[in-house]
């Protein structure tokens, strides 16, 4: 994980972590999972986010955005809602709107380095966005 978009879970200057493949497999991702995937606007390259909504629910598109501007969306069948941790410096489903759970690789279980750890969801910063 490299650059600023998921300050402060993740050092700006690139962390290792590993991934595990089994619950994208048997569709048991969840709201707070930290993901990697293939960028939505950049095939070449893998992008670490953190889902913010699944198929189905009813998310804010942009939530830095004053409460009488925010638009709401259904995520599509088959599609998760991406973030970075670092809203003021993210591009993430924001961007490029509800990412295709094809596309997604795996679910960040530990960190290798620098500081090696075992993540769980409740480990890793997470706030609910309205």
């Amino acid at each position: 994980c490299m650059g600023p978009s998921m300050l402060p879970t993740f050092n700006m200057d690139g962390d290792i972590v590993a991934i595990e493949h089994l619950s994208k497999r048997y569709k048991r991702l969840s709201v707070g999972d930290v993901v990697v995937c293939i960028s939505p606007v950049n095939p070449g390259r893998a992008v670490c986010k953190r889902i913010l909504g699944m198929e189905g629910d009813h998310v804010c598109e942009d939530p830095t955005l004053r409460e009488v501007e925010r638009k709401y969306i259904d995520v599509p069948e088959g599609h998760v809602w991406l973030s970075g941790d670092n809203l003021s410096n993210s591009n993430d489903s924001r961007t490029y709107g509800p990412v295709p759970y094809g596309l997604i690789r795996g679910r960040v279980f530990a960190r290798v380095w620098p500081d090696p750890g075992w993540i769980a969801n409740n480990f890793l910063p997470y706030t609910s966005y309205p």
